[in-house]
């Protein structure tokens, strides 16, 4: 198990954590998608416009935390400070050096930072790409139903590391088809838990919650979700 390694920058109300293993350099600009000009190419379906593909080091992702719902309509990327220990940004980088350095298959996380304004303050995170990944929801053809499997064992890995996804949705389950190789992504308000191995409420939310959401946004064109599930339910078990 790697322990976790980064730097920091201070330069006024902005502030980073910048991980210490990774090739390439990183600056508090690198976190304005306008620096990278062309090497920065907007993620379709990302999400309120809120990712770039950036071509640096082995293949990078930048990510703006934004609201959703009726406060992002208000706010849109502001967020209370409360404390650099409630920065959704450093958080998620914390936990994924932690997860990463754990052997579970999460992206590196390269850098994330903060500015503050007033009470508020907005933030933003890269992270290493997964290449020749696609989101399990897209994986909907028979043969698919092997990776919905080997989905299932890979989320059991995670709760049995006592990982809570606060956001564990079909699209934040990435799958490379050629390797079977699964990745979970999207670890803002997630959290380790030290829970005993009995505690199995969460889990099954969790699980649930993914249920949900694949019923929720199955293709029409794709037959019923139902052996697709099943496949996972199996793989987890």
């Amino acid at each position: 198990m790697s322990q976790p390694s980064y730097r920091r920058i201070d330069r006024g109300h902005h502030h980073a954590l910048v991980n210490t293993d990774i090739t390439g350099e990183v600056h508090l600009d690198s976190f304005n998608p306008e620096t990278w000009g062309e090497l920065a190419t907007p993620v379709s379906g990302s999400g309120r416009g809120s990712a770039w593909f950036l071509e640096a080091g082995s293949g990078w992702v930048l990510r703006h935390y934004r609201r959703g719902g009726l406060p992002g309509k208000l706010l849109k990327d502001a967020y209370l400070y409360l404390g650099e220990a409630s920065v959704r940004s450093f958080n998620e980088f914390r936990l994924l050096q932690a997860l990463h350095g754990q052997g579970l298959p999460v992206p590196r996380p390269i850098a994330a930072c903060y500015a503050r304004h007033g009470l508020n303050y907005r933030a933003a995170i890269i992270l290493e790409r997964l290449p020749h990944t696609r989101s399990l929801l897209s994986l909907n053809s028979q043969t698919d139903r092997p990776l919905w499997e080997a989905a299932g064992a890979c989320i059991r890995r995670f709760h049995e590391a006592g990982v809570y996804h606060a956001d564990l949705n079909a699209t934040n389950v990435l799958v490379n088809p050629d390797s079977g190789q699964v990745y979970l992504i999207d670890f803002d308000r997630a959290q380790q838990r030290s829970a005993p191995a009995g505690d199995t409420g969460w889990k099954r939310a969790n699980l649930k919650r993914l249920q949900r959401g694949v019923e929720k946004h199955w293709p029409g064109n794709a037959g019923s979700p139902t052996p697709f599930i099943k496949a996972l339910k199996q793989g987890y078990r």
